[in-house]
């Protein structure tokens, strides 16, 4: 009998400070840059975003969804035999030790379970659901723990009002176990090295110093003109790959970087904006948070049912774009 594997839990967390469009914009004016919330609402979908404060780190918000998904899912932390976290930014500089290593510690997993960073910027979710599965269909794992977990303000320019309007912190976390049953039915995961520069935070370390910049770089044009062009596609590789249609989509769980990229994926695919999850009004883009986030929020309130098929994708700077579909 063929082993598949099934998402059985799902959490999240966001940090207490939620900083709103108009916050945002005084916050702002103070260093002479000028924007609003209708700017910012208007180009985006975002009205709200939630911020770290000082001390908190990816592994603290990856530790409080992954405790609440292994809460959902009834199992105990030690029941976890592979933990893989995908972020952008990784607790320790040089991403070493590994956040997920981090967390591991935090969780208080004791079993000597891998644990793994997966980087793939904001497609870092679908690719860490991807590599989980493949693992558990070989028999390698039982029960994995998949995070997207981001510290995004720690990387904003606030003098680049382009920028630090977009993004907010937050985790989100779903247990992953092995099923008889159909539970992740297909995915497609691919990258372009040519766009590499058009996303990115250009900075290294040169002998102990930050040679370039640490914050974050972004040719807006050009992003979203690629997304819209790799969205829609790699969606329908997926359900091709799963013998499937749009038609059989009960939702649509886009990455939350910008509401026209979303809704134009969604009109191409033929999909009614009703079946499309919408965090990004409230979260932001939160990278490789933002599909499970999403998908916690839509599972809470009821929206996701069991049995309901569910499309998550997601396009990140490297450049990357995947997409995952999943039975509940």
């Amino acid at each position: 009998m063929s082993m598949h594997s099934k998402i059985i839990g799902t959490g999240s967390f966001l940090p207490p400070r939620r900083v709103t469009n108009t916050e945002l914009s005084a916050q702002l004016a103070e260093s002479g840059i000028e924007t609003s919330d209708e700017w910012i609402f208007s180009r985006s979908g975002i009205s709200a975003r939630h911020y770290v404060d000082a001390t908190t780190l990816s592994s603290d918000l990856a530790a409080e969804a992954s405790q609440r998904a292994l809460q959902a899912a009834g199992l105990e932390a030690n029941d976890i035999d592979l933990i893989i976290l995908a972020t952008s930014t990784p607790d320790f500089l040089g991403g070493f030790p590994s956040t997920a290593c981090i967390l591991q510690r935090k969780l208080g997993i004791t079993n000597g379970c891998a644990a793994m960073d997966l980087q793939a910027v904001c497609s870092g979710f679908v690719y860490a659901l991807t590599v989980a599965d493949s693992l558990i269909r070989t028999g390698a794992h039982k029960n994995a723990l998949v995070i997207g977990s981001e510290v995004f303000s720690r990387i904003l320019d606030f003098n680049d009002r382009t920028t630090c309007v977009l993004f907010g912190d937050g985790a989100g976390a779903v247990v992953l176990t092995a099923s008889e049953e159909p539970g992740i039915l297909s995915s497609k995961l691919h990258a372009d090295g040519r766009h590499a520069d058009i996303l990115c935070v250009p900075g290294s370390m040169q002998g102990g110093a930050l040679e370039g910049s640490g914050f974050l770089h972004m040719d807006g044009p050009a992003v979203f003109k690629l997304a819209v062009s790799v969205l829609e596609k790699v969606a329908n590789e997926a359900l091709d790959l799963a013998k499937m249609t749009a038609a059989d989509i009960d939702w649509l769980i886009p990455h939350q970087a910008n509401i026209r990229i979303m809704q134009g994926t969604a009109k191409k695919m033929g999909l009614p904006l009703e079946r499309m999850v919408v965090t990004v009004d409230q979260h932001g883009n939160t990278s490789a948070a933002s599909i499970p986030l999403a998908l916690d929020v839509a599972v809470r309130d009821g929206r996701i049912k069991p049995g309901h098929h569910v499309m998550m994708e997601g396009v990140g700077g490297g450049f990357t774009w995947a997409a995952v579909l999943a039975r509940m």
